[in-house]
């Protein structure tokens, strides 16, 4: 059935430009396999579904992206629909993934080499387990973080998809977290998962290497919803911490 003026009913946001929204690129992993278990991994769909719905509730732009493109999946235990029941509570998820316009962007995700980066004003790098074997070594990814950062642009990052922050140099030669105040899934939280599974899940450790690199790594405790910023960079602590990252981000662009 067609009604005339459906669009219409929608909730009036108000925006400080309604004639430019902002446009966010959110960066999720490729479908690949865990070397520590061998298991399938992608991305956790808290971490990219709530932030979604906080930018698109503001009206802004948004483009689901992935280092290589073409289809990407979830983390199976981050699937509200999953057996496992892990994520059962999160509805958010559950609405995006029963939305067919968001499947269908999952379907088939730009590739990071073929989006102009300089028509977005913010990046958002999702976690997910697959981010610990595929965003490190990842180059194009390293090079379009280090670009949103070095535009002083809202560059963010939550929960294992802060690992892509960890070998990011900037254009002094610098690493781009020495110095900073950052967070991503603690190594409490690493624990917890090694003791579920009965084994090692991760190839490092996220807490440990930022400080390495010169970061002031800072946590909640366990899953307790945290993000921080420091200047344009935006770090989430894991999973639960999404609506937070928006949050922030949203304020960084003054919106």
């Amino acid at each position: 059935m067609s009604v005339v003026g459906a669009q219409a009913h929608h909730e009036i946001v108000d925006v400080t430009n309604p004639e430019r929204r902002p446009r966010v690129l959110m960066v999720v992993a490729n479908p690949g396999v865990s070397t520590t278990l061998g298991w399938p991994v992608g991305f956790w769909a808290a971490e990219l579904f709530h932030p979604y719905h906080e930018f698109t509730q503001k009206r802004y732009e948004v483009t689901i992206a992935s280092p290589e493109g073409g289809p990407v999946r979830l983390d199976a235990m981050s699937d509200p629909r999953d057996d496992s029941r892990w994520s059962a509570d999160d509805l958010i998820s559950m609405g995006a993934l029963n939305t067919p316009e968001i499947v269908a962007e999952l379907q088939d995700t730009p590739a990071l080499r073929d989006v102009n980066l300089d028509e977005f004003d913010a990046l958002v790098v999702c976690g997910g387990q697959g981010p610990m074997f595929q965003f490190r070594d990842h180059e194009g990814l390293k090079q379009a973080i280090a670009r949103f950062y070095e535009a002083r642009k809202p560059t963010a990052a939550l929960c294992h998809g802060t690992c892509a922050l960890l070998d990011v140099h900037l254009s002094d030669g610098s690493y781009l977290l020495d110095g900073r105040t950052m967070t991503g899934f603690a190594n409490v939280e690493e624990d917890f998962g090694d003791a579920a599974v009965g084994r090692q899940m991760m190839p490092f450790r996220i807490e440990d290497e930022a400080r390495r690199r010169g970061a002031n790594y800072i946590q909640a405790g366990l899953f307790k919803a945290f993000a921080v910023r420091d200047m344009n960079l935006i770090t989430g602590q894991q999973q639960y911490s999404g609506r937070k990252v928006a949050e922030l981000v949203i304020e960084a662009l003054g919106d």
